[in-house]
């Protein structure tokens, strides 16, 4: 299809998401400095735009790729991601939390561009000052509280011991890739350990499929099993680090077998589920962007090989196809508010969009 209108809204909401407003700004500055709460200030690299980020760097390679047109969507993608890392490092490039490391993927990414002669990110960045930005984002990983098997803590700050599975999909990809580049093996073994860790203490062995979460310091598993994002979450780690023989060796039998126990799941309409479980409640496009975004890596990488895993790319692209209105993704569930904690209201939401731009072709068939 023509990711065109979704890519012109993507970009629109990378700069736009999560900035705090005159409103928003009066009630973080009240809550904070007069009622002396705890609460989290903005933050202008946090997930959901971290997932739009990484849609776009996808689709630029795409576009850059099929060769005619490139311009048409390239220059609007490159003016965007240039404005939304260089508002983050001009504020000092600040680290709230854990899902900050998502959007290190696609500054490698803009690094690596940057390196080579010719790139369109070389008047908005040196390789050098990015080098530094990326060292930063993966020392902080690396000192981030862990619980006694080494897995990344999620809010270390609630004084918990709590592993989440959103943490593989948001610090494995980078973790493994930053080691990968700069020839660094602690940092893909600390990706690989995420993995290997969560897929021992936080699955259920009757489905295949994951708890949302576990404490890291009793084992209690928690949330539900098979929720969708937890899902997605899971594969897109695991996927993030296919991309060489280390990670491969540790991780592809049991990659293979996790994608085999959630395509049991996929439902005739090609969407998954919000619970993958719930094949008659309502269909998730987050979660379904999510898992096709990790069927095509797989496929292409060559991880995923068969016509199994391809029908499934095609029924779930379809059924995102059709949930696509006016450069938006609907049918996608709202955010999160924790473990058992998920609200049924769907909309449109940058979650299930950047998954999408990852999952869906351009009509050229490229």
């Amino acid at each position: 299809m023509n990711k065109i209108p979704l890519l012109d809204n993507a970009c629109k909401e990378l700069l736009r998401y999560g900035v705090f407003d005159t409103r928003a700004k009066c009630k973080y500055l009240v809550k904070r400095y007069i009622l002396r709460q705890k609460v989290q200030g903005e933050d202008p690299v946090f997930w959901p735009t971290g997932l739009l980020a990484a849609g776009l760097w996808f689709c630029r390679k795409e576009l850059l790729e099929a060769g005619e047109d490139a311009d048409v969507g390239t220059e609007s993608i490159d003016i965007s991601l240039a404005a939304y890392f260089g508002r983050w490092l001009k504020k000092g490039m600040p680290l709230a939390v854990l899902d900050d490391l998502l959007a290190g993927e696609t500054l490698l990414n803009i690094y690596l561009d940057v390196r080579t002669e010719e790139s369109e990110f070389s008047g908005s960045f040196s390789a050098g000052a990015l080098e530094a930005c990326l060292d930063r984002l993966a020392v902080f990983a690396k000192e981030h509280p862990k619980d006694g098997t080494g897995s990344l803590i999620y809010r270390p700050a609630h004084g918990e011991a709590l592993v989440f599975a959103d943490s593989v999909g948001l610090a494995c990809p980078f973790l493994y890739r930053y080691g990968e580049t700069f020839d660094k093996k602690e940092y893909k073994e600390l990706a690989v350990l995420q993995i290997v860790n969560f897929l021992s203490y936080g699955m259920d062995g009757v489905t295949g499929l994951p708890y949302h979460g576990y404490d890291g310091k009793d084992g209690c598993k928690y949330g539900i099993i098979g929720w969708g994002r937890a899902v997605g979450w899971l594969l897109r780690g695991m996927m993030g680090c296919m991309v060489s023989g280390y990670g491969r060796e540790k991780l592809k039998d049991s990659c293979v077998g996790f994608v085999d126990a959630v395509m049991a799941y996929q439902r005739q309409d090609g969407y998954f589920s919000w619970q993958l479980e719930a094949l008659e409640g309502p269909a998730d496009t987050s979660a379904t962007g999510m898992i096709c975004a990790g069927l095509r890596q797989g496929i292409e990488s060559g991880v995923l090989v068969g016509e199994k895993y391809e029908n499934a790319l095609k029924a779930g692209r379809s059924a995102l196809e059709r949930s696509v209105r006016g450069g938006t993704v609907y049918q996608c569930s709202a955010e999160c508010e924790g473990f058992s904690c998920y609200p049924q209201r769907y909309g449109a939401y940058p979650w299930s969009l950047g998954p999408a731009l990852e999952a869906l072709q351009q009509s050229r068939d490229i």
